[in-house]
């Protein structure tokens, strides 16, 4: 079980701006706001952005492409060796790799 995340970020009133917008659609909310940290959940927090103001810059292109891969595809239907789900994949403004998904509801 994992109780919570850690995502590094260089401008943290920027990176909870972003986040704001894509985690109100599921629920989740600006719980904790803290002077170097800010956490957002539904009942606790969940995921933590930290300010790390040494951090990196992400290149331009941090994906799998830069490296001679392919894209994942738009989104839409996935198929593991346990179940299907529908996906899709962002990177947020440091360059963190973020999957949001949902199980389809079985037929019938």
């Amino acid at each position: 079980m994992i109780d919570h995340v850690s995502v590094p970020v260089r401008d943290l009133a920027g990176a909870a701006a972003f986040y704001e917008r894509v985690l109100e659609p599921l629920g989740y909310a600006r719980l904790v706001t803290r002077p170097q940290t800010i956490g957002f959940g539904k009942k606790y927090p969940e995921l933590w952005l930290n300010l790390r103001t040494d951090l990196a810059p992400a290149p331009a292109n941090p994906a799998a492409l830069a490296a001679g891969g392919t894209s994942a595809g738009a989104p839409g239907l996935r198929q593991t060796a346990m179940t299907t789900y529908f996906g899709a994949f962002i990177l947020d403004p440091d360059g963190n790799k973020l999957e949001a998904l949902s199980f389809p509801k079985p037929a019938g």
